[in-house]
């Protein structure tokens, strides 16, 4: 499996959108929408104070009956921040996502966010990396390699 920062060459935005604390919930769905993200890192004082995700949104506003014009971000955001490091593997990034339930994780190094990686984003790459394995595959059963091997090349072209 390839590590974070290898994934994150491949991914064509590694803009991480944010909102503050204190903004509205609305404001914040406003930028999700616009952006077309599911997720903002939430910012307090210049420093990580949480994640705020559609699913938040859905759970602690729309089914709790609130205003999302008159709730701030604060009381629905989640405060317990799983993240990940360039250095770290997506095989690992899956993992925590599943064994915690979440769909997004930022990807921090020192102190700062460089990237937000959702589930999306890893089951589409690992499934790239499984159709490339397949071709190889193909390509190998089929002889269609033009390695030599052995003094011959294969797929039944002639000797040398």
């Amino acid at each position: 499996m390839a590590s974070v920062a290898q994934f994150l060459r491949s991914k064509a935005s590694q803009t991480v959108w944010s909102t503050q604390a204190s903004a509205s919930v609305y404001d914040a769905i406003a930028i999700m929408a616009h952006r077309q993200v599911g997720a903002l890192i939430v910012a307090h004082e210049g420093r990580i104070a949480g994640i705020v995700t559609e699913r938040d949104y859905a759970r602690k506003v729309v089914l709790m009956d609130r205003s999302s014009r008159n709730t701030p971000v604060r009381d629905i955001m989640s405060t317990a921040v799983r993240y990940v490091s360039p250095e770290q593997t997506t095989e690992e990034c899956m993992a925590l996502m599943t064994g915690h339930r979440i769909r997004y994780l930022p990807v921090i190094t020192v102190g700062e966010v460089i990237a937000m990686v959702s589930i999306g984003d890893l089951i589409k790459n690992q499934m790239s990396e499984q159709e490339n394995t397949i071709r190889r595959l193909e390509h190998y059963i089929h002889g269609d390699s033009l390695q030599a091997t052995h003094g011959r090349f294969q797929a039944g072209r002639r000797q040398i």
